[in-house]
C-alpha cells in the first residue's frame, strides 16, 4: 500500500464520507430541512419579540374591554408563535426528512388537545361538583 493510499483510507469513516469539522461546507444532503441564515433567525427572534410583547401590552394595558376576548386573543398570538418557531427556528416545512417531521407534529397537536381539553372538562365538573353554590353553604362548611 502506498502512501497516498493509506491517507486516503484514514480520511473515509465507516460511512463513506471524509472526517471533517461541522463548520466546514458540504454538500451531503441529510434529507432535512436546510439551515437557516443569520437573517432567516433574526427575523424570527424579531417576531417572537413581537408576539410576546403585544399580549404582555392587551393584558397590562388592559385595551380590551372583556378579559374572555383577551384571553382568546392571547391564545391566537401563542399558535401564530408556536409557528414562527416551528419555522424559523426548527425549519420544519411540509418536505423536511420526507413529510414525517410534518406527520410527528399533526401527532404531538392530536396529543396535546386531548390533554389540555380533557383537564380542563376534569377541571369544570370537579368545580361544578365539589364547590358549594351559595355563601350559606360554604359557611355551614366544617
Amino acid at each position: 500500500m502506498t502512501s497516498a493510499q493509506h491517507t486516503n483510507t484514514l480520511d473515509l469513516n465507516p460511512t463513506g464520507h471524509t472526517d471533517h469539522g461541522h463548520d466546514q461546507d458540504h454538500d451531503d444532503d441529510h434529507g432535512g430541512a436546510s439551515h437557516s441564515t443569520f437573517k432567516g433567525y433574526m427575523t424570527g427572534f424579531v417576531l417572537a419579540i413581537i408576539l410576546t410583547a403585544i399580549p404582555f401590552w392587551l393584558v397590562m394595558g388592559k385595551v380590551l374591554p372583556n378579559s374572555n376576548i383577551t384571553g382568546l386573543v392571547i391564545l391566537a398570538i401563542a399558535a401564530v408563535q408556536i409557528v414562527v418557531h416551528m419555522v424559523y427556528f426548527l425549519h420544519m416545512n411540509t418536505s423536511s426528512e420526507g413529510g414525517w417531521s410534518l406527520l410527528a407534529l399533526a401527532f404531538t397537536v392530536v396529543l396535546l388537545v386531548i390533554m389540555l381539553s380533557g383537564s380542563i372538562w376534569v377541571m369544570y365538573h370537579l368545580n361544578t361538583n365539589m364547590m358549594p353554590h351559595t355563601m350559606q353553604e360554604m359557611k355551614n362548611m366544617p
